[in-house]
């Protein structure tokens, strides 16, 4: 199976950028890891919330990429099977951002999102 393959049945993938990224936010805190989570709330029903976090759940899905891990709780995985975390730098600003395929519509904001 090609890498990209791989990355495309993936429940979460991370990329390049984000990996980088990441690398850098959480170098002062070994161990730890970026944990997302699907909330109720935002402009378009679901958004996503970010934090960094060194505990680990029994269900928590953990992603990982040259040495970051991301970690999602099973519910919120349910609704982002087959996303990537992407990291932008853009003239809005850094942000991270999921890429979703389940999402139907989302808010010009980028973390708010409908199923």
């Amino acid at each position: 199976m090609s890498d990209h393959a791989a990355a495309e049945t993936a429940p979460l993938s991370i990329s390049a950028a984000a990996a980088r990224r990441l690398q850098k936010v959480l170098a002062a805190d070994p161990g730890a890891s970026l944990r997302i989570s699907v909330k109720g709330g935002g402009c378009s029903g679901f958004q996503y919330a970010f934090e960094i976090d060194a505990s680990r759940g029994d269900d928590d899905f953990v992603a990982t990429r040259d040495g970051v891990s991301v970690v999602v709780d099973s519910s919120s995985l349910e609704m982002m099977r087959g996303s990537e975390l992407d990291f932008v730098d853009d003239l809005m600003g850094q942000a991270f951002k999921v890429k979703n395929p389940n999402a139907v519509a989302s808010c010009g904001c980028g973390t708010s999102f409908t199923i």
